[in-house]
């Protein structure tokens, strides 16, 4: 007895999808492949903001000690 992937018509024998499942999906395709682009040039955007914010950084506020603090002979 077929089971699962099988029973349906979308797919064939061999796992590929059928002339139903492509003319399914057709009315989609355009909405999905804009959307995927858009969601992937606001990743890249949001990546590049950062990286350009953060390499502006210069840290000049930042005191930097010129030698290392002397230790104090212990008196007794």
């Amino acid at each position: 007895m077929a089971s699962g992937i099988f029973n349906s018509t979308y797919y064939g024998k061999d796992y590929r999808a059928g002339a139903a499942l492509l003319r399914a999906r057709r009315p989609y395709l355009f909405k999905n492949a804009v959307t995927g682009f858009s969601l992937f040039a606001f990743t890249i955007a949001v990546y590049s903001y950062t990286i350009r914010a953060v390499g502006q950084e210069e840290f000049s506020d930042v005191k930097v000690p010129d030698a290392p603090a002397q230790k104090l002979p212990e008196q007794k």
